[in-house]
C-alpha cells in the first residue's frame, strides 16, 4: 500500500513513516498542505494521513482540495485537539476516518485494513458500471462540450438520433449516454453491430423467428427489437444493413410493430432507435445502397462525433483515463512525462480514441516507470 503522511511536525511524520514502513507499506511524507497537493496531483496513494492543525493551508482546506480533485485515496484526518464535532465535520467533507493523537498503532492498522476493503469495493463498482453503462465521455474541448449539451437536450425525449463520425471516435459512447440520461434508462439497452451480422441472418437477429421457419430454427427466438422493448436499440454501422432489412426496419419505425421471420402475427414494440455509421449516408442513397425514407426516419437529430485530431486538447485527460483503466486491471502504476504527453498531442490519430487507448496500454507495458519522450519515439509510430 502506498501512503502519504501530511504533518508539519517532523517527529510525527518520521514516526508514522517508520511504523508503517515496518509493516511493509511504501510511505512518503509532506510537511505542508501545498506540497502534499502537488504530490497527489502527480502520483496516486491508497491512503493519506493528514493533520488538521497546520500553518498555512490547514488540514480542513487540504481535505476540501483533495476531495475536489476526485481522488480515490482514503483520507484519514488526525488531530491532537479533536472532538466529536470535528470528527463529524471531517466525515461530512469526505474523510474516510478520524484518529486522535496520541496515535495508536492498532487503530491505524485497522483503519488501513478497512480502507483497503473499501477501495476494493469502489474499484469493483467502477468496473461493474463500465460493463453495464460503458465509459464516461472524457474531455472538455469545445467539440465535446457541444456533444454533451446536445445529449442533455435530446436524451429526455424519444427523438431518434443518427450518430456519425469516423471509426474509433466513440459513437457508441454517445449512444450509451443518450440511454443513460433518458427516461428509459431503467429499461433494456440493446446493441446490434449491423456490419458483424451476415446479411442472411440480420432479419432474424433484429425481428426474431418462429420455430421451424428455416433449417436451423429449432426454437422460437425473440429479436433485438423485442429484447429492447421499452428501452433503447442501438443500430451500429447501419450503413452496412441490407436493403431488405432496411425496409423492415422502416416498417417497425412507422407502425411500431413487427412480425418474426416465419410468423404472421404482428407484435407491438415500444423502442427508441439510435443509429450510427461511419459512412456518408447521403452518398449511399445516391448509389442506391441506402433508403432515403429510412434516412429521414432515423435522422430526426444528427450528432457528429469529431475525430481525435479535432479534439487534441482532450488527449491529456484521455491518457489519464486509459491509464487508470489499465491500473484497475492490475497493471503497474506509471506516469507520463509532460514531454511524452505533448508528443502524443502532436501526433496524427487516424484510429482516433481507440488507437490512443491501445497506444497508452502499449506504453504502460513497454515504457519505463515514467513514460518518457524516448519511450514514445521507441514504441509509437509517429
Amino acid at each position: 500500500m502506498k501512503i502519504l503522511i501530511i504533518d508539519d511536525e517532523r517527529s510525527i511524520r518520521n514516526s508514522l513513516k517508520e511504523i508503517l514502513g515496518d509493516e511493509g507499506h511504501e510511505v512518503e511524507v509532506a510537511e505542508d498542505g501545498a506540497t502534499a497537493i502537488k504530490m497527489v496531483d502527480k502520483d496516486k496513494y491508497n491512503a493519506i494521513f493528514c493533520d488538521i492543525k497546520m500553518p498555512g493551508m490547514d488540514g480542513m482546506e487540504v481535505l476540501d482540495k483533495l476531495v475536489s480533485m476526485g481522488i480515490d485515496s482514503a483520507i484519514i484526518m488526525i488531530s491532537g485537539h479533536g472532538d466529536i464535532d470535528t470528527a463529524v465535520e471531517c466525515m461530512k467533507k469526505g474523510a474516510f476516518d478520524f484518529i486522535q493523537k496520541p496515535l495508536d498503532l492498532n487503530r491505524i492498522l485497522i483503519t488501513l485494513k478497512n480502507s483497503t476493503e473499501r477501495a476494493s469495493l469502489v474499484r469493483e463498482n467502477k468496473i461493474l458500471k463500465k460493463k453495464i453503462y460503458g465509459a464516461d465521455m472524457i474531455g472538455n474541448s469545445a467539440p465535446m462540450e457541444h456533444i454533451k449539451a446536445m445529449i442533455a437536450k435530446v436524451a429526455p425525449t424519444d427523438a431518434r438520433v443518427l450518430i456519425t463520425g469516423p471509426n474509433g471516435s466513440g459513437k457508441e459512447l454517445v449512444a450509451r449516454n443518450l440511454h443513460q440520461q433518458s427516461l428509459r434508462s431503467a429499461m433494456p439497452y440493446i446493441e446490434v453491430n449491423c456490419a458483424a451480422i451476415p446479411s442472411e441472418l440480420i432479419e432474424s437477429e433484429l425481428f426474431g423467428h418462429e420455430k421451424g421457419s428455416f433449417t436451423s430454427a429449432v426454437k422460437q427466438h425473440k429479436g433485438k427489437f423485442e429484447q429492447a422493448n421499452g428501452g433503447t436499440l442501438f443500430l451500429d454501422e447501419i450503413g452496412d444493413m441490407s436493403l431488405a432489412a432496411q425496409a423492415k426496419v422502416l416498417r417497425v419505425l412507422q407502425e411500431r410493430k413487427l412480425s418474426r421471420v416465419g410468423g404472421d402475427t404482428d407484435i407491438e414494440v415500444d423502442v427508441r432507435v439510435v443509429a450510427a455509421t461511419n459512412k456518408n449516408l447521403q452518398q449511399e442513397i445516391e448509389k442506391g445502397n441506402f433508403r432515403e425514407d429510412l434516412y429521414h426516419r432515423l435522422s430526426v437529430i444528427l450528432i457528429r462525433v469529431p475525430s481525435l485530431d479535432e479534439r487534441k486538447d482532450d488527449i491529456p485527460e484521455l491518457i489519464k483515463y486509459f491509464s487508470e483503466a489499465c491500473f484497475d486491471k492490475g497493471m503497474t502504476r506509471k506516469t507520463f512525462s509532460e514531454e511524452a504527453v505533448k508528443m502524443l498531442q502532436a501526433k496524427s490519430w487516424p484510429g482516433n480514441v481507440r488507437e490512443l487507448n491501445n497506444v497508452v496500454e502499449r506504453l504502460l507495458i513497454l515504457g519505463g516507470s515514467t513514460i518518457s519522450a524516448q519511450d514514445v519515439k521507441d514504441f509509437v509510430n509517429l
